[in-house]
């Protein structure tokens, strides 16, 4: 893990700080946004376990975690409830108002959020958010307007990279507990 945020701009460090929900899409942001099917039309997906491990991570050091994506899957469903993600809202088309929506409920500002996305869909989300960040393998028009865009590809390693550098801008890394790496990556 890099303990050492210092690569970050200070706004971007400061931003993180403020953040007590992190809120991803799911395909090409969890997953490298390949779908494969089973030859009963089961949709089958592959997720990162080190992603997992962070995610868990996340939510240890008692941060809010949400996935909002515009798939609907059985397979995503499944992963969500083995990490534990208690906000998981799946075949949203229209994600700005359902990320409206999550931060009244959870009586949180637009500054207290990130939102990590890859396509044209998230953007109204992404800028809305205190912190938008882009995965690096995501559409141009997305890390345009992007905060940052991270340096690890769709379900290769951007969720963790976004979740070391929030827990970091926080002083929370000891969330990680190394003497234990496998034991959540679920």
């Amino acid at each position: 893990m890099n303990d050492n945020p210092l690569q970050y701009s200070r706004e971007i460090l400061s931003a993180a700080s403020q953040i007590r929900l992190v809120v991803f899409d799911v395909d090409g942001t969890l997953t490298d946004g390949r779908m494969y099917f089973s030859r009963d039309g089961d949709d089958l997906v592959a997720f990162n376990a080190r992603d997992g491990y962070a995610l868990r991570s996340l939510q240890r050091a008692g941060l809010q975690l949400a996935v909002i994506s515009g798939r609907d899957s059985q397979a995503v469903r499944q992963r969500m409830q083995n990490l534990g993600i208690p906000h998981v809202y799946l075949g949203v088309q229209e994600k700005l108002g359902t990320l409206q929506a999550l931060l009244t409920s959870l009586e949180l500002s637009a500054a207290q959020v990130c939102y990590v996305g890859d396509d044209w869909i998230d953007i109204p989300a992404i800028q809305l958010a205190g912190l938008g960040i882009a995965v690096a393998d995501a559409a141009p028009a997305v890390c345009a307007v992007a905060d940052l865009c991270t340096r690890n590809g769709g379900g290769d390693g951007a969720a963790r990279e976004v979740i070391e550098m929030i827990l970091a801008a926080q002083n929370l890394t000891h969330h990680f507990h190394p003497q234990t790496p496998c034991a959540d990556a679920g």
